[in-house]
């Protein structure tokens, strides 16, 4: 072989090794871009993610969307501000008795089982009128919602009757359907309804029915609590006529058997 064609041959050789260099080089480059696109996609993506859970977490519950609500669709049979007053009895009762309760309230529930029966029988008889004022401060300190659910299922039940609101409040505080404390059973719409097929003039009401479940009075539960919390009131039940609380045996909290309550509530209506 000839001088010439020994370089020849280095030379073609050397050029196939650069040419092979370049190509490997494209790959490498086109391989880099394809890593780093997808990474910039993933990085996207998991921010993406975090700035949309982020956006969940600070989006208002739908409990803080009801309480902030302008327009608030009130019950029959209420008046005042955003329906919040609730008075029930006959209208040549002179005195007002002012009852606080808070539906998931185990106290309330007792008061309720005790001398439910007797306020009603009270009311009918013209005696006097109650001034009904729901809370939800119980929700508020177990991250809950049954209190607001059953406040805005009793909203519901005002709508159809004073006497419904009445016989339902009472079934709610039944020993057969009070829940304990910490069982938040309350924000189970199909649980109310169920309590409410107890009462005769809720028991298959399509209407009333409708109304949990669409939460209709959920703003006027959540306006009915801020007029609580506005009371001054500090815990449940709380009973007051005359601006005066009602207390039993021991003068400091509310009357808890039938004794204790008639005691109270006639010195009261002669005050």
């Amino acid at each position: 072989m000839s001088n010439r064609n020994s370089q020849a041959n280095k030379a073609a050789a050397r050029e196939r090794l650069r040419a092979e260099r370049e190509r490997q080089a494209k790959k490498d480059k086109a391989r880099r871009q394809i890593i780093v696109g997808v990474s910039i996609v993933g990085v996207l993506a998991v921010v993406g993610v975090g700035t949309w859970g982020v956006m969940q977490l600070n989006k208002p519950s739908h409990w803080d969307a009801a309480k902030d609500a302008k327009n608030v669709t009130a019950p029959k049979n209420t008046s005042g501000e955003n329906g919040t007053t609730v008075v029930i009895g006959k209208s040549t009762a002179k005195k007002t008795l002012e009852l606080y309760e808070d539906s998931r309230c185990p106290i309330c529930a007792t008061f309720e089982q005790a001398i439910g029966e007797t306020v009603h029988k009270d009311i009918d008889a013209g005696k006097y009128k109650i001034k009904y004022i729901g809370a939800t401060f119980i929700d508020n300190a177990s991250n809950g919602e049954g209190s607001k659910n059953a406040l805005s299922a009793l909203g519901a039940a005002l709508n159809v009757s004073p006497e419904a609101f009445l016989d339902y409040k009472y079934a709610l505080y039944s020993a057969k359907y009070h829940p304990e404390e910490t069982d938040d059973k309350f924000k189970d719409d199909a649980y109310l309804i169920k309590i409410a097929d107890s009462v005769d003039a809720l028991k298959g009401n399509k209407a009333f029915q409708k109304d949990v479940e669409d939460g209709t009075y959920d703003s006027w539960a959540m306006k009915m609590s801020a007029a609580f919390d506005k009371s001054g009131v500090q815990g449940t039940p709380t009973l007051k006529m005359d601006g005066k609380a009602l207390t039993g045996a021991d003068g400091k909290n509310a009357p808890m058997t039938v004794e204790d309550f008639n005691t109270a509530i006639t010195a009261a209506l002669k005050g």
